[in-house]
């Protein structure tokens, strides 16, 4: 048995192992509740919703589909390139059970961006929103893929509505450029083809690919990370036992889906958990929207939410949202990037519950750790690993360090990923396994894992070091400050300070409070030396703020 230092502080009932996987592939598990939960809603957007019997069907059809008419076959690559609509669990779901490997894809991605995945990934069909189709034509023939299937917003939304959805976005908002894919079929079509077509279902075993799902690339050339059957069912059994204490048997769940479900955190803590555990999932489709994000929240008694930080303060700093009805909230988790403190606070004073972090990359499925969903959660932390994890602080060397000493995250478990595809992987683990995520971190005395930075965003201050992540959490508690990112900047002297680039929350706030602000509450080496107001600043997909975009930014001005 592995020895868990932290497991004395683990909530009540959470298991230190949870054995081998409970299914032998996520189509066993999707099967079975399937099976359980028929006439549950199991997936709502825009008003329209899915059932758990419907979704075995649909996606059963579409896996036909593919099978029949376009010939793939086990072990075959497929993209996925839409937001969060009904048809990426029917597609998802039905790609799976097909035994194809999926390749989430964001829909924003460049051309550029979209032919390195599509292309190191070996993609051999697409499922595109019809936004992004003229993306996709550009690069096609630089790809090995074969069929192409186009689905519009509005597909899965039935009748007039679904047909009025289509045509306002195609020809009022004018958000469908003109494309040509000769080869391109419906997305309706294949569900009402792939419905009068044979399924055959594949042998999956826990060790075949599910997923390539690569990484974001804002860290340089996007890396497929290959997560298998067993890494995703572990994952899944994971933080099922986890969030054992906000389940009440024979109650149905209500998570709202924010984040979109191509990225890693959606994809298995909102979509796949959800379906193992037949809790309804309500799709937001474009939640920068902020006043339509909280006119939807209006309409649902819902009990659970994920996202990221700038999300959450997002929805904070509406006017209405204060209005929605939070009565049902058991839980919030946030994920992706740093919860700081301010907006922690801030949400459980709106919501009454806890805003609790946890983390994660693309290449451990994600969750490695989390904090207690029991109430014994510690702000400012990463929490516990989670069941059968083990994460340690190492030395450049590859040698563990001392609880209390910083150095770099490294986790070993079953939702670690195999390798990188096509990569050479001699750097990515350290010796027994022990994968090596890039972030600085510190574990305290009760196993509470703190993440300091990644290593390339600290700041070197006259061979002090200052993480941003903290420069930031600090200042981001001014009252008149919304958002905050810190860099290093070069420096003769010191050989780098550091900038901040704040975004008002009040634009009464000047660059003299600021500063009177971090001379109050940050160390003389730590205080930014530069202040830069911005409307807005460089984010992600996932609202993750960019700090290398500024950095370049910054770069640029000196080549200039």
């Amino acid at each position: 048995m592995i020895e868990f230092p932290w497991v004395k502080y683990y909530p009540k009932g959470i298991p230190a192992e949870i054995g081998e996987p409970e299914y032998p592939s996520l189509v066993e598990m999707f099967e079975d509740s399937f099976a359980k939960n028929t006439d549950n809603v199991a997936f709502e957007n825009m008003g329209k919703s899915i059932t758990f019997n419907e979704l075995d069907q649909l996606s059963k059809n579409f896996a036909a589909y593919l099978q029949n008419k376009c010939n793939m076959k086990k072990g075959d690559t497929i993209a996925l390139q839409m937001p969060n609509l009904l048809q990426y669990p029917i597609v998802l779901v039905g790609a799976l059970r097909a035994g194809l490997i999926v390749v989430n894809t964001n829909p924003l991605y460049t051309p550029r961006e979209m032919e390195h995945q599509f292309k190191d990934a070996g993609v051999k069909a697409i499922v595109i929103v019809a936004n992004f189709a003229a993306n996709l034509e550009k690069v096609i023939e630089n790809t090995s893929i074969e069929h192409v299937i186009v689905t519009e917003l509005g597909d899965m939304l039935g009748g007039f509505k679904g047909a009025l959805v289509n045509f306002v976005v195609k020809r009022v908002k004018k958000m469908v450029p003109a494309y040509r894919l000769p080869q391109a079929v419906p997305f309706k079509l294949a569900l009402k083809q792939g419905a009068g077509l044979t399924f055959n279902k594949p042998a999956v075993t826990a060790d075949d690919l599910a997923f390539l799902q690569y990484t974001g690339g804002t860290t340089g050339v996007s890396k497929g990370a290959q997560l298998s059957h067993r890494n995703i069912v572990s994952h899944t059994q994971q933080i099922t036992h986890w969030f054992a204490p906000l389940l009440e048997k024979g109650k149905t769940e209500l998570m709202i889906t924010a984040i979109p479900l191509y990225h890693i955190f959606a994809l298995t803590v909102n979509g796949i958990f959800m379906i193992r555990i037949g809790a309804k999932n309500v799709l937001i489709t474009n939640p920068r929207d902020m006043k339509g994000f909280v006119k939807e929240l209006t309409k649902h008694k819902f009990t659970l939410i994920t996202g990221v930080n700038t999300l959450f303060n997002g929805l904070l700093n509406q006017p209405e949202f204060k209005n929605v009805d939070f009565s049902y909230l058991k839980g919030s988790i946030g994920g992706g990037m740093a919860v700081q403190d301010a907006v922690a606070k801030k949400w459980q004073e709106v919501t009454g519950a806890p805003l609790v972090e946890g983390y994660g990359l693309s290449e451990t499925s994600p969750v490695l750790s989390v904090n207690p969903l029991d109430g014994t959660h510690m702000m400012g932390t990463i929490g516990l690993p989670v069941s059968s994890t083990e994460m340690a602080i190492f030395d450049e060397n590859g040698s563990q360090l001392q609880q209390g000493e910083v150095g770099e995250i490294c986790a070993r478990g079953p939702q670690v990923m195999k390798g990188y595809w096509n990569k050479d992987n001699s750097g990515v683990f350290f010796e027994g396994a022990w994968f090596r995520t890039g972030d600085m971190g510190v574990m305290d005395e009760k196993g509470f894992f703190r993440i300091v930075d990644r290593k390339k965003d600290m700041i070197n201050v006259s061979g002090f070091n200052v993480y941003p992540n903290e420069v930031e959490n600090v200042i981001a508690n001014h009252p008149k400050i919304l958002e905050v990112a810190a860099i290093g900047v070069p420096d003769p002297r010191s050989n780098e300070v550091v900038k901040i680039f704040v975004v008002k929350g009040d634009q009464s706030l000047t660059e003299e409070e600021v500063k009177e602000f971090c001379d109050e509450n940050l160390t003389g080496y730590k205080r930014p030396k530069y202040i830069e107001f911005r409307d807005v600043l460089p984010k992600s997909n996932v609202g993750k703020i960019l700090r290398r975009e500024l950095r370049l930014e910054e770069d640029s001005k000196k080549t200039a």
